[in-house]
């Protein structure tokens, strides 16, 4: 066992302010250690946060946190940072039910000043912060860290746009994680970089600047040529400059030495505007594994340290992204036009697999929902078949461009929805509760929802056959029913749905992924003595009406499910029933949805256990309105006799 003695000292990170730099270095070592043995329990995002251990320890030890703000984009960097301000025991419980967060959470702690389970948004939060502090004569230093991943989303650029133009003090430090330094260059570029952040250095150069405007046109633009000969020795990237940052870097991320006193000269600066720190640091940091790949230890399950193998269980079934996959390379097989988009998620939409087979058609372009939606849009236009494979959480970024770059121009874009519905240990950020009712509320959409890995395969195929306008199709996260699945999907009619089960007095018409278990509730409600059919809708827009109207019309009970949230599948189902008078000829109603409330990280199975959408709690639900029904028409007969 690694021992700790330094960390086991660190109770907040205010204890981090009095180790002098050689602790700094043995605390590094101690947290980088500490840090690989809790993921390798709990499982987690592993490489991001062993590639920040330096510059976590820099942060702490030179900035007053939480006075002074510390935001990490994205949340997957935070874990060395949760461990150091307060969290290490909690840690064992990381993204577990009542546990610790997989990012950082206002809730959680003091040091969280902003949440970030979306990527790209701190330096927008960071300037919030520094002109809300600036309004209310707070004098604090706000520090937005954000990977060079993050830097591929709009929004960033945005936010420095805007920060560049203000002379509030806002400090980005750039993670650049992909790039790797040279020996002499990041020593130069350490002793430079330290030369031009500090006070002296700011004197010197706006005391000169004062001095040259007086001197002849020629002297004066000599004299502004040496600073630039000399910034670029640093390999300055004029770009921040030109959007109104002063720029220091790059430095050496894992090199104590260089970051410290260039932390602590931007701190002690009084020069007014924003700061960019070019930090450039190795994902997966000190940690080799025989399964490191490209993703350096992204996402990892348990794992042996020794062997740094991870403990994954085989899988029984093909998982939902795998079948998607596999029905789209089908397709493109036969149609040259087809072609793949996704937003830096290739291996979590399936569109890796799509990539190989098809090189030429498969589009990654970036933390970049927006574009990847309107190049979509650009695409169809030109007689293209687009799919764009993205997570539902994430796709909310990108709304705007589907109203009006896809759904009011009525273009024939194609969505594949994954990870719809709960998903488990990364929380309310990343569950996928909300297309529906976003997608289902604009005209032109037809919107769908696969119940098992081979209706996912025939919904690939119906989106690929439709060009009439937009189409999506939802599934989740995780694996099938372990069905067969063919060569090929097939090309499912348009807003009709099916029957699954016959019953005559309850009715369960569900939409999505919930269907087997909604399969099992409806046997057990058979053995009780209440005959329960069971119809997935398939479609929830456009509804099967006639699908629907039988079900009403023949079941005393009609039951509606999904997983998703209010707003969504039944209220278009409702809305439907109560415009053609269902209700009011007495149908009674029940529905199943997620309820209206964020719901914590937790496993999948305890998520869908809490809300009510496994197996027991949609019988106990449906026994719950049978038994309120019950009751009623007993109070009914009894008033009636009583006023006979």
């Amino acid at each position: 066992m690694f021992e700790t003695p330094l960390l086991d000292r660190v109770k907040d990170a205010s204890d981090t302010r009095h180790f002098s730099h050689a602790q700094l270095k043995q605390l590094a070592d101690e947290l980088r250690a500490e840090t690989v043995r809790i993921v390798s329990n709990t499982g987690g995002h592993l490489g991001a946060g062993l590639g920040v251990v330096e510059l976590t320890v820099a942060l702490h030890h030179v900035f007053e946190t939480p006075e002074d703000r510390l935001i990490w984009d994205v949340g997957h960097q935070s874990y060395p940072h949760k461990i150091l301000t307060g969290r290490r025991e909690a840690m064992h419980q990381l993204r577990q039910k009542d546990g610790i967060a997989g990012f950082t959470k206002r809730a959680e702690s003091a040091y969280d000043p902003f949440g970030a389970g979306h990527s790209s948004t701190s330096i927008s939060a960071g300037q919030g912060m520094a002109v809300g502090a600036a309004l209310s004569g707070e004098k604090r230093n706000v520090v937005a860290v954000i990977g060079d991943g993050a830097m591929s989303a709009g929004m960033a650029y945005e936010a420095l746009n805007n920060a560049g133009a203000r002379d509030e003090k806002l400090i980005v430090i750039l993670n650049d994680n992909e790039m790797s330094i040279a020996p002499a260059v990041g020593a130069m570029s350490a002793y430079l970089s330290r030369m031009v952040s500090s006070k002296g250095y700011h004197s010197l150069r706006n005391m000169a600047k004062k001095a040259v405007s007086k001197l002849p046109e020629a002297v004066e633009r000599a004299a502004k040529l040496t600073e630039q000969y000399a910034k670029q020795l640093t390999m300055h990237h004029n770009f921040f400059e030109e959007m109104g940052f002063y720029y220091i870097g790059p430095l050496d991320g894992h090199n104590l030495e260089h970051l410290l006193p260039v932390l602590e000269n931007v701190r002690d600066s009084e020069e007014a505007g924003p700061v960019l720190i070019h930090v450039v640091t190795e994902k997966g940091h000190g940690f080799e594994s025989p399964e490191t790949n490209a993703e350096k230890f992204h996402a990892v399950k348990r794992f042996d340290i020794a062997t740094g193998v991870q403990q994954k269980s085989k899988p029984k079934a093909t998982t939902f992204t795998a079948a998607f996959a596999k029905a789209l390379i089908a397709e493109a097989a036969l149609d040259k036009n087809l072609v793949g988009i996704t937003a830096a998620m290739p291996s979590g939409t399936g569109m890796d697999a799509f990539g190989k087979a098809y090189p030429e058609r498969m589009f990654d372009v970036g933390i970049a929902e927006q574009h990847a939606v309107t190049f979509a849009a650009g695409l169809a236009c030109e007689g293209v078949k687009p799919f764009v494979a993205i997570y539902s959480t994430f796709l909310q970024r990108a709304y705007d461009q589907i109203v009006h770059d896809v759904a009011i121009q009525n273009l024939p874009v194609r969505f594949a929805i994954d990870r719809a519905g709960l998903v488990g240990q990364d929380g309310p950020t990343h569950a996928g509760a909300f297309d529906v009712a976003y997608l289902g509320c604009l005209p032109n959409f037809v919107l769908m929802a696969a119940a098992d890995e081979l209706e996912l395969m025939h919904m690939t195929a119906t989106a690929a056959a439709y060009d009439a306008g937009p189409i999506a199709f939802r599934y989740p996260r995780g694996e099938g029913q372990g069905l067969d699945l063919p060569a090929r999907g097939e090309v499912l009619e348009i807003g009709k749905g099916r029957v699954v089960k016959e019953g005559t007095q309850i009715a369960i018409l569900s939409y999505g992924a919930r269907l087997a278990e909604a399969l099992k509730a409806a046997e057990n409600l058979d053995k009780q003595g209440l005959s329960t059919s069971v119809a997935d809708a398939r479609f929830a827009k456009p509804l099967d009406e006639a699908l629907i109207d039988a079900l009403a019309q023949n079941h005393s009970l009609l039951v509606l499910l999904e997983e998703g949230s209010m707003g969504g599948f039944n209220s278009f189902v409702l809305d439907y029933l109560n415009r053609k008078g269902h209700l009011s000829a007495g149908l009674n109603c029940l529905t199943i949805c997620l309820p209206d409330s964020y719901i914590q990280q937790a496993s999948p199975e305890e998520m869908l256990a809490e809300v009510g959408l496994d197996a027991a709690g949609i019988e106990r639900k449906i026994l719950e309105m049978v038994a309120r029904d019950d009751a009623q028409h007993q109070s009914s007969l009894k008033i009636t006799s009583e006023t006979k």
